[in-house]
């Protein structure tokens, strides 16, 4: 049951999620727009740009030792060529903050939100996108590559296949005439055609874009400062046909297969799943009848971990792998408890099976702005009273923390869990 020394053991965030006041960015106009794709606005967030110190400090006391956060855009480019030398200082501290307490801090470069600007000249629907991003990859990596352990370009490049695909956007909003995008593109001063925002993007380019920002951003982080593997992830969930739906399962992979072909010129694949998709002979049947749901409506399924794994270590051999989210949003933690230890028996399996996997990074460290649906779901190891900011440990964050600092998988209930209140100031 022990994992391979050196192994990855973290929790993953995402800036816009948790470091609250991104006013520069797409998704905070879309917030605050009428109508908009949100349940509510992100605010403060869990102010992690303010307290980034304490919350890296209670990771490294909890076991882990890294930690995947992103570097925001927005603020580091606020305009077209005019790069913030305070915003690349902040992140430049958090790096430091992280190597302090021995966490080594793996960094996405757009998680999907982006400047204000690069969503009103077409956002990631515009070929020129990808220069630009190259362009702050290379920023970037000339001022922060050194404290750099390692790298992610761009979190989950075919989320926009997914999200046109699965429902969680009304059929209304997968097309450039929504009225949300109509009202971002007034705010915004342009045409509605010349907004588009990642992940809401919904012409047939993008993936090329995305694609070849992601190629482009790797080659910048490389040539940078410091020395230090770079790689995309990738969502993927275990996909099964259930009679009739065979055709339809093979057109959801072959969505899939140009990232993963892409990532087999990459130091590792990202890999983040949460359950499984099922698909009948007339479109995607949804969970399976009398599972137990997440508090995303997601099917309980930790197994679905080891269906990806494999289906990425095979489409790129070769390529390490590592689990860059894996998680459950619950109100009964020993919930998330159980689908923790269930996803890690499945990632030794693999191991077990000649698969290098690397690590592994719970989504989420906190209680966050869950895009879309706001604050309503709760993926956190530790929660965040929305009113005061005060952390609160959860027995999973414990639990899993004992895991990463003894790097041996433990049975559920052989040692004591306990709630313990963090507060910070």
């Amino acid at each position: 049951m022990n994992f391979p020394k050196g192994f990855s053991w973290g929790t993953a965030t995402a800036a816009h999620q948790v470091e609250g006041g991104n006013s520069n960015s797409d998704c905070w106009l879309l917030e605050h727009v009428t109508p908009t794709p949100f349940a509510e606005p992100s605010g403060d967030a869990c102010d992690q740009y303010h307290r980034y110190r304490e919350d890296i400090a209670m990771l490294a006391q909890l076991g882990f030792n890294s930690y995947r956060f992103s570097i925001e855009w927005a603020r580091v480019e606020p305009a077209p060529g005019e790069f913030s030398a305070a915003a690349l200082e902040h992140y430049r501290r958090v790096l430091a903050a992280c190597h302090e307490h021995r966490i080594a801090p793996m960094v996405t470069l757009h998680h999907f939100t982006s400047p204000r600007w690069i969503a009103a000249r077409g956002g990631w629907e515009a070929a020129p996108t990808a220069d630009l991003f190259a362009r702050y990859c290379e920023r970037v990596a000339r001022e922060l590559g050194d404290l750099i352990a390692s790298a992610c370009t761009i979190n989950e490049l075919n989320s926009v296949q997914m999200l046109q695909t699965s429902g969680l956007i009304a059929p209304d909003e997968k097309i450039a005439g929504s009225r949300w995008r109509a009202a971002a593109a007034r705010a915004a001063g342009v045409e509605p055609e010349n907004f588009s925002a990642f992940p809401f993007c919904c012409r047939s380019i993008c993936r090329e874009v995305i694609l070849s920002a992601h190629r482009q951003g790797a080659q910048a982080l490389r040539a940078g400062r410091g020395k230090f593997p770079v790689g995309m992830t990738i969502a993927m969930e275990e996909i099964v046909a259930e009679p009739g739906g065979e055709a339809l399962r093979d057109v959801a992979l072959e969505a899939e297969r140009p990232f993963l072909e892409a990532a087999r010129a990459d130091d590792f694949i990202g890999v983040q799943t949460y359950t499984r998709e099922r698909f009948g002979a007339n479109g995607r049947l949804g969970p399976a009848p009398g599972a137990e749901l997440t508090l995303m409506g997601y099917e309980f399924r930790p197994q679905s971990l080891v269906a990806a794994i494999r289906r990425a270590a095979a489409a790129a051999p070769g390529i390490p792998i590592i689990v860059t989210e894996s998680g459950i949003a619950a109100t009964d933690d020993s919930r998330r408890v159980a689908f923790v230890q269930a996803a890690l028996e499945g990632v030794l399996g693999c191991i077990r099976d000649g698969i290098e996997v690397r690590g592994y990074y719970y989504w989420s460290m906190l209680d966050n702005f869950e895009w879309i649906f706001g604050y309503r779901p709760t993926f956190g190891l530790i929660a965040v009273d929305r009113a005061t900011q005060r952390r609160i440990v959860r027995p999973s964050a414990e639990y899993l923390g004992r895991i990463a600092r003894a790097n041996v998988l433990e049975a559920v209930g052989s040692a004591p869990d306990r709630n313990q209140a963090l507060a910070t100031n």
